[in-house]
């Protein structure tokens, strides 16, 4: 057969395939409007969040003071003596041992009239972000040990030197005192720094030295960012996930998560490193830790702000298997399975109980409605069924109503998450975590995942899940729009199977852009703003147009899940009446998808289409050019039950019918 021969067949068969692809593509998608299926639960899309990349000290967490308490392992973290005076004994950090065991340090200060100005300036999480016009509240906790008059003047000053807030503070009295003043910025500046300057003569000793915006968000006190808290708001999460995580388990049982120790007065709450501070040899962070000035109550109330259900995560007697492999003797776990335990009690207990009573005195003694607790975080194999199974069956005994969470590990697949299959048999598993950190392809290849899981076995929690463009961990990976397109693309089978999956979470969420050790992550922020990157407006689109109900939209009798790169998912709104349809374009051009709406009910005018898309699959947003990729809200013309959508290329398209 000549060349040309061979051209001329290969062509034909192009031409064949291609006009069979546009004759599948060109047949309608019927939705099944009047066969409501699964009842989507009001968990669905929910949030992930864990202390990784200063998501919270230096992040949502409002406090602008790093080492507040000099506590780090070098006390004088994020602290500069500045003092022409040669005598060293001006400042000294004292170490009240055992008698103040969760906060033993302070500082103390000799002041000399004779002697030259002498300041202490802390620099913040790499700067302070401050913003012009806006009030800031500094106190500091003191002491005068022996007579004498020590003023403390408080200034804000910008990258240049210069002086853009201050006001002063007189302390008095041997007795430790809260003292606070309130100052007002004069201009906006990303490095910012807080400088202390000491007046008078004689000793004072100081400790947990703080600096808030007074504009936190709800308006609370020891309170979150205001800007990053909204952005959470603003996807109308049905879950908070937290503290995380690996964050929960340690590198070791001696720096795991205790939350115990993560409520009470801040003061009292006992700091540990944080395990990201030298987990990538790629991103040293030596000065992260965790103050948990952001703990357990503060989670629990930002949960109930954002009317989602709280979803705290405990650790199941194993610090992280990838770390050490540290696990408590089974013999030894009792004190691991208390701690769930009380934590329930603290949660839902009455204001007069042990622990009801320390939440009541926090300031709310109504119960947090607690309804689910997760056991572990991606622990695997032997180990951590052995110990799950004596959680599950202490908790159950005690609590019937909570809802246990349990998990696969940390792989979607494999002989891991083989064998946790085969384990979870043997428990009352009732929802199950399952991660997936992979390719971008993976996710669309993935998008049937779940059509022919076990409808009799557990639920789903999609827990961790984050397409990652160059490889797991590396820090090389973009938030681009194929991750997002492709994310889209596997949540529409994640919502099509809402029978198994009731809850699902992006990982991580925050990041900061000089602080960061793990991408991609789904909000960024510097000091002072904050973006959301195209991950986020998929996870938002989601979550904001939920609906109650799925409904079947389907092509020749089969769901859309990758046809002609076409993927897409059907809800009902019972509450509103609106039909809501997602589909996700994963070609380069136009596609037209003839839709028809089964339905005995009348179509009322208001159709709406909101649309993400972008034609550059590795297009990002960035501080630069936060809305690079946005949602953009579009006119639609629906003029019954018969229409045809036109898919803009590379997009994700939302839209709303409402009927009668």
């Amino acid at each position: 057969m000549t060349k040309t021969a061979k051209s001329i067949i290969l062509l034909a068969t192009l031409v064949f395939l291609t006009n069979i692809s546009i004759a599948q593509h060109n047949k309608p998608v019927y939705v099944e409007v009047d066969k409501p299926g699964a009842i989507i639960q009001p968990t669905m899309w929910g949030i992930f969040f864990e202390d990784i990349n200063f998501g919270a000290d230096g992040g949502l967490y409002a406090e602008l003071v790093k080492n507040r308490s000099f506590e780090f392992y070098k006390p004088k973290t994020g602290w500069k003596v500045t003092t022409t005076d040669k005598d060293s004994s001006h400042f000294v950090v004292i170490n009240r041992g055992a008698t103040h065991e969760n906060n033993p340090r302070f500082a103390r200060v000799k002041v000399d009239e004779d002697s030259s100005k002498f300041c202490l300036t802390n620099t913040g999480f790499r700067g302070m972000g401050i913003h012009g016009g806006k009030s800031y509240r500094f106190s500091v906790m003191a002491s005068l040990p022996y007579a004498g008059d020590v003023s403390l003047r408080i200034e804000l000053v910008n990258a240049k030197g210069e002086t853009i807030g201050q006001t002063r503070l007189q302390p008095s009295g041997k007795q430790w005192k809260k003292y606070s003043a309130e100052l007002t910025a004069s201009a906006t500046d990303a490095q910012s720094r807080l400088n202390i300057w000491f007046q008078g003569k004689g000793l004072i000793d100081i400790d947990m030295i703080s600096l808030f915006p007074t504009d936190t968000w709800k308006n609370r006190p020891n309170g979150l960012r205001a800007d990053l808290a909204q952005m959470l708001a603003d996807m109308n999460p049905g879950f908070l996930r937290f503290p995380g995580g690996c964050i929960v388990e340690g590198w070791n049982l001696g720096v795991r998560y205790q939350w115990k120790k993560t409520i009470g007065d801040v003061e009292d709450r006992q700091m540990i490193i944080n395990r990201w501070n030298t987990e990538f040899a790629h991103r040293l962070t030596p000065d992260y830790y965790q103050t948990f000035g952001l703990g357990f109550y503060e989670y629990f109330l930002l949960a109930e702000d954002l009317g989602a259900q709280p979803l705290p995560i405990l650790n199941c007697g194993m610090a992280c298997q990838f770390n050490s492999a540290e696990v408590v003797a089974l013999d030894q776990l009792d004190p691991y399975i208390q701690d769930a335990l009380d934590l329930i009690e603290f949660a839902n207990g009455p204001a007069d109980s042990k622990w009801g009573s320390i939440r009541a005195k926090m300031g709310h003694p109504q119960s947090f409605k607690l309804k689910y607790l997760g056991i572990g975080n991606e622990q695997w194999g032997p180990q951590y069924f052995e110990r799950y199974l004596l959680f599950e069956k202490a908790i159950n005994e005690k609590y019937p109503d909570i809802v246990l969470v349990s998990g696969t590990g940390p792989q979607p697949d494999g002989d891991l998450f083989d064998y946790a299959l085969k384990a979870l048999k043997n428990t009352k598993a009732e929802i199950v975590d399952e991660h997936y950190y992979r390719p971008p392809v993976w996710f669309r290849e993935n998008a049937s995942r779940y059509d022919n899981y076990d409808r009799k076995g557990y639920k789903v929690f999609a827990g961790e899940y984050a397409a990652q463009s160059v490889g797991t961990a590396s820090p090389l990976n973009k938030n681009n729009w194929d991750c997002a397109l492709s994310e889209a693309a596997f949540m529409t089978g994640l919502e099509r199977n809402a029978d198994i999956v009731v809850m699902c979470s992006y990982a991580p969420l925050f990041a900061h852009t000089d602080g960061w050790q793990w991408t991609p992550d789904l909000i960024w922020f510097d000091n002072l703003t904050s973006f959301g990157t195209p991950n986020y407006y998929v996870q938002k689109l989601f979550s904001v147009n939920k609906g109650t109900h799925a409904l079947n939209m389907l092509r020749e009798n089969e769901p859309l899940t990758g046809q002609s790169d076409v993927f897409a998912s059907a809800t009902l709104d019972q509450h509103t009446g609106e039909v809501i349809l997602k589909l996700v374009n994963y070609v380069g051009q136009v596609s037209e998808v003839p839709v028809v709406l089964k339905t005995a009910r009348r179509m009322l005018p208001g159709a709406s289409m909101t649309v993400l898309q972008h034609s550059d699959l590795n297009a990002m947003n960035s501080l630069q050019d936060p809305e690079n990729i946005r949602p953009e809200k579009r006119p639609l013309q629906v003029k019954g039950k018969k229409f045809t959508l036109a898919l803009d290329p590379y997009s994700l398209t939302v839209v709303k019918i409402k009927l009668q």
